[in-house]
């Protein structure tokens, strides 16, 4: 008897959660042993830079990149959507910066009475492959504190992102020992916290540690839900350390700050097996970032099973290839989820 089909919900924002999503929404109605019923995406919305920091701005909406990402990576016709949906206007004009999918996503808010409506009604429209959920619908940002006791509000000033002509360089800070949202009480969305409840299989990043993971994970009813998930939850770790965030981090240490801000909500971490070539690495010595190192027994000491997998692909920067890590979250399950399954009967 083949085994039923999957509901899977992934967590982050940026980029990582985009690549996720693109591998696993292949997928989605299958059929055969590896087919996913479900999949949703809970997506951080504490970006304040670029185009969706304006429009948080000047409209008062919550920042629409991540969503737009996630849109662009589950919908059917994904090249053509995601030039369009990408087309940032050049010319010397108030519509300078902007994208053309923020900027729809921000017409559909105040024609439907909300994002949360307008996340839908855009789903729906494109008929995307999956179901996305802001992980919050209140106006938050986040608070960083740092080991010299500095807090630094904001996104932009957490990643040290600078905007405008300098936007490629880094201001450099102290470690971060602390990340709260303010509101520290922001309610997370219903539909959100419905997703984990029945969830097979919960995927936590592959993203920023920061400023795409842990600003889901430090809604507390999110965290909670988490915890009592029956789900099997992985969490896929990121392959080179990032300036300001991660600096000097190894694998332990991320999942130490997983930890530390919403408790043990990981059962397995899936690290990146294999290593990058000599040209990328120099690649980022020059900007000091390494490969992220591990110590098993540190990670099985927190109470998680670690994963080595063939995740990555190269080019110009090392990224998580969206085909392997799919591949990858389905063995794990085929091993560890199917062992909770048997647990539960």
């Amino acid at each position: 008897m083949p085994s039923p089909a999957l509901d899977i919900v992934a967590i982050g924002g940026g980029t990582g959660l985009s690549t996720l999503l693109r591998g696993l929404k292949t997928y989605v109605g299958a059929g055969g042993p590896r087919s996913v019923g479900h999949l949703g995406a809970i997506v951080t919305v504490t970006d304040e830079g670029g185009s969706s920091g304006v429009l948080r701005k000047e409209f008062g909406m919550l920042p629409p990149g991540d969503i737009r990402n996630c849109i662009v990576a589950l919908a059917e016709e994904e090249q053509l959507l995601s030039r369009l949906f990408s087309y940032r206007f050049d010319t010397d004009s108030a519509l300078k910066g902007h994208s053309l999918g923020n900027l729809l996503l921000t017409a559909m808010t105040d024609i439907t009475g909300s994002f949360d409506n307008a996340v839908l009604a855009a789903s729906e429209v494109l008929a995307i492959r999956g179901e996305i959920y802001p992980s919050t619908l209140e106006d938050v940002r986040l608070v960083a504190t740092l080991e010299d006791g500095t807090r630094l509000g904001g996104e932009v000033a957490i990643s040290g992102s600078l905007i405008g002509e300098e936007a490629t360089t880094t201001v450099r800070h102290a470690r971060i020992t602390h990340l709260a949202i303010d509101p520290a009480d922001a309610k997370p969305t219903d539909r959100a916290l419905a997703s984990l409840a029945s969830a097979d299989l919960i995927v936590i990043g592959p993203g920023s540690l920061y400023t795409s993971v842990l600003p889901n994970l430090v809604i507390e009813p999110i965290a909670a839900a988490l915890r009592e998930a029956r789900a099997l939850r992985v969490y896929i770790c990121n392959v080179m350390t990032q300036p300001n965030e991660t600096d000097g981090y190894s694998a332990q240490d991320h999942l130490r700050a997983i930890v530390e801000h919403a408790g043990l909500v990981v059962d397995v971490m899936v690290m990146n097996g294999r290593r990058p070539s000599d040209a990328i690495l120099a690649t980022y010595a020059a900007m000091n970032q390494v490969p992220v190192s591990c110590d098993l027994q540190q990670i099985r000491d927190l109470g998680v099973t670690p994963f080595f997998g063939d995740i990555i692909a190269e080019g110009d920067f090392v990224r998580h290839d969206h085909v392997a890590l799919a591949q990858t979250i389905f063995q794990l399950y085929d091993h560890y989820g199917r062992t909770l399954e048997r647990m539960r009967k």
